[in-house]
């Protein structure tokens, strides 16, 4: 244990004051603006508390906040991160396969708390779904780890290259490929190609745009389109059009499908504008009629310390 390097990602205390999810109509309410100071508090806890049993502990650790994050996570032994799923994607975008990475959700929600506002707005919390750890257990799963019983995952990610070229943000839940503005059509046309060369008839889409999911973020936006759940350590793609304007019978049979580990999806954009958007909305990367992408799962594995149940 002695020696080892750890970096504590954080997402920020102010963060959770974010009140784009309740009607302004409640900002009067004092119930509201208890729920809201709670979320605060209980993430502030969180952090106070992971930090308290880092300094317990034989390691050299560094706090850092994840907008922070501008470099490479390069020369640590581990991340842990005190947030959500969206602190742990954010540090998965700035690691490669070597670092691990231990998520801990600081602010769980409260089903109590769920069905008692669930009139008024949505009070779900921090779903936490990739986090391994919380408060209660957060020693415990960082012992397994630091003396060797914890084995991390090695989850699959997307590498998307535009033109040829290899973007440097490496998707570990999903990438969308859409016109900026959601109500614009998007023409764009794709075949599914083997690494022998082989491919799958070209498919011509006029839709609302192209998701693509790995294993791991098949349970949330693909899910929510009628997708599927895959087995989270599969090393299998999901793709589907989103929308598609109404097509031929065999050509509708590729609109949702697998993209296998030796497989790729050769797709050409033909809409004026364009956006590939990475594990969400905040980062993206613009792309023009013309252009061409592929994506494949031939990036580096992330390493996740992940919660039991998602292996059984």
């Amino acid at each position: 244990m002695a020696g080892r390097k750890l970096l504590l990602l954080l997402k920020p205390v102010d963060a959770y004051h974010a009140t784009q999810s309740i009607p302004a109509s409640l900002f009067t309410n004092p119930r509201v603006f208890h729920y809201l100071d709670n979320r605060c508090k209980v993430h502030k806890e969180a952090v106070d508390f992971c930090q308290k049993i880092l300094q317990k502990k034989s390691v050299d650790w560094q706090p850092i906040f994840r907008n922070d994050l501008s470099q490479p996570i390069r020369n640590v032994d581990l991340v842990v991160t005190v947030g959500g799923d969206g602190t742990l994607l954010q540090a998965s975008h700035f690691m490669d396969d070597s670092v691990p990475v231990i998520g801990v959700n600081s602010d769980p929600t409260q089903a109590e708390e769920v069905e008692e506002f669930s009139n008024e707005f949505d009070a779900n919390r921090s779903t936490g779904y990739l986090c391994a750890a919380t408060v209660k257990n957060f020693e415990q799963v960082l012992d397994s780890f630091l003396e060797g019983q914890t084995v991390p995952s090695k989850l699959s990610r997307i590498s998307v290259s535009v033109n040829s070229k290899v973007l440097p943000t490496y998707a570990l839940n999903d990438i969308l490929i859409a016109h900026p503005c959601p109500a614009t059509l998007s023409r764009f046309s794709f075949k599914i190609k083997r690494d022998d060369n082989t491919c799958s008839q070209l498919v011509n889409c006029r839709s609302s745009g192209l998701r693509v999911s790995t294993a791991a973020g098949s349970t949330a936006a693909m899910l929510s389109a009628g997708g599927f759940a895959m087995p989270i350590l599969s090393q299998d793609l999901q793709y589907m059009v989103r929308e598609p304007i109404a097509t031929g019978g065999a050509i509708s049979g590729l609109m949702h499908g697998l993209i296998k580990s030796d497989q790729s999806i050769d797709a050409a954009w033909f809409s004026k504008e364009g956006s590939i958007y990475v594990d969400g909305s905040y980062v993206f990367f613009t792309i023009q009629s013309g252009d061409t992408i592929e994506i494949s799962s031939k990036a580096p594995v992330l390493q996740v310390v992940l919660p039991p149940h998602l292996l059984s």
